[in-house]
């Protein structure tokens, strides 16, 4: 129906303007289990239409929480006139972004819906495992999360299309205490791309990363502080993934680049060792779909991966239409909004250093004295690319081989640095694609990483 309507609203596009209409859905689920109690069951849906025009530079947007012809019709009339409004007062001329194509984007996938009680059933036998064969947790928590963003993109000069995007998750948290009494916790999330069908129907098999995540639980409960200082490290794929997601990739962004950020004096410049290489890849990672695929954005732009860093050299830049324009770069398909009612704005897909071409046995091997950092539960960078990040899970490195587990603590650095010590890259890469990036509105990403050795400050005691 909501293409039907879009479809048949394109003949009051006007004349010397962008102009893009926008359907979009997004849908919540969510359950909660907190030591076997029911503490959250939650559905929600959201609903309506968007315009974007740009007329000579100028932007005008306009949103409705309705789907019909009426909503449409109103919401192209509405930001057509902020357009023309807006262009009256800015003083603004600037030519119109030139398109990179036009055609039509097919449905990717289909979002199949689940009823609540057939997810609390599953939530509650993954509880039940745990509380029978893990007795001595002080704590356990099953959350099940969904989200999924179905959009019907229109436009004047690019492309149209039908793009979904659904993700489910399984986020299993356990608690333990110390000889000391003090609390260590660790977590894992289960799932990604697709809906409940396409990974949870049958609990049993998260249980063999549920076992491991106990194990490395129980050597967290005997772990020990690690010892401040600049430290040889292998950072694990997930610490790598965080790494090119928050203290490079945002500042690669082009509104980040015209907002003074790092990338901008330092484009065809080494901001690395010559082993990294950086992608921010649409939908497809090494000939099967990237962890959350991109095949159109909401400017109406084709998404195509974008080479950011090549071989230590900051190549590029995440644009928009309008920056790529500024910075004579293309267009790639970067400008999504998390809702109907967000203009879109510049964000990540599926954010990756490429692998290299040593084993992570390798690299554990060659540490006569370090640290194995593998998870984080946190992070924060800012536009200098000096970023922090809390480690949750990791372990001693001791001529050659993995001591004793470490005890939460952070690593800090200013990413650019930090990458030109990277001096070897495992050969596989880990993805994950459960987080929302917060930049001003929330948005699903994925992001991944190969190990990596390289020099880092880490925290103590």
């Amino acid at each position: 129906m909501l293409q039907d309507i879009i479809g048949t609203k394109r003949e009051l596009f006007a004349d010397g303007v962008q102009t893009v209409l926008r359907g979009h859905e997004n849908r919540n689920r969510r359950v909660v289990l907190l030591k076997g109690n029911l503490v959250q069951n939650a559905r929600s849906e959201a609903a309506g239409i968007s315009a974007r025009v740009n007329n000579k530079g100028t932007f005008g947007f306009a949103s409705i929480a309705e789907y019909s012809p009426e909503a449409a019709e109103k919401v192209i009339r509405a930001a057509t006139e902020n357009a023309l409004a807006l262009g009256r007062h800015s003083g603004r001329d600037i030519p119109l972004p030139v398109s990179m194509g036009t055609g039509i984007v097919p449905l990717n996938t289909e979002i199949r819906d689940t009823d609540q009680k057939t997810i609390i059933d599953m939530c509650r036998t993954v509880d039940r495992y745990i509380e029978t064969r893990y007795p001595d947790l002080s704590s356990r928590t099953v959350v099940y999360y969904e989200d999924s963003q179905d959009r019907i993109v229109y436009s004047s000069d690019a492309y149209n299309g039908h793009l979904v995007t659904p993700r489910c998750y399984v986020y299993v948290m356990m608690s333990a205490e110390t000889k000391d009494g003090a609390p260590v916790e660790l977590f894992k999330a289960f799932g990604g791309f697709g809906s409940f069908y396409d990974h949870f129907t049958k609990p049993e098999e998260l249980f063999p990363g549920i076992d491991a995540l106990y194990k490395k639980l129980m050597d967290k409960k005997e772990g020990v502080y690690a010892e401040a200082g600049y430290k040889t490290v292998v950072l694990g794929g997930m610490m790598g993934g965080m790494l090119a997601h928050e203290a490079v990739g945002h500042t690669v962004e082009a509104d980040l680049v015209r907002g003074g950020s790092v990338a901008g004096p330092n484009l065809n410049k080494r901001v690395a060792s010559n082993l990294v290489t950086m992608v921010d890849f649409a939908h497809t990672y090494q000939g099967k779909p990237a962890p959350l695929p991109v095949y159109l954005d909401d400017e109406g732009t084709k998404a195509e991966d974008d080479i950011l860093i090549k071989d230590g050299i900051l190549t590029g830049y995440m644009n928009d239409r309008e920056s790529a324009a500024e910075y004579g770069m293309q267009p790639l398909g970067n400008a999504r909004g998390w809702s109907f009612a967000d203009e879109p704005i510049i964000r990540m897909r599926n954010t990756c250093i490429l692998p290299g071409k040593s084993t992570v046995e390798e690299l554990i091997a060659s540490v006569d004295d370090g640290y194995y950092l593998i998870d984080s539960g946190n992070g924060q960078a800012d536009l200098t690319g000096e970023f922090m990040f809390g480690v949750t899970c990791g372990y001693e490195i001791k001529n050659g081989k993995l001591g004793k587990a470490l005890l939460d603590t952070t690593v800090t650095g200013v990413a650019f640095e930090m990458l030109k010590t990277v001096d070897m890259v495992s050969d596989t890469v880990e993805w994950s694609s459960s987080g929302f990036c917060g930049k001003k509105q929330p948005m699903a990403v994925g992001m991944g990483g190969p190990h990596m050795r390289c020099k880092i400050m880490i925290g103590g005691r």
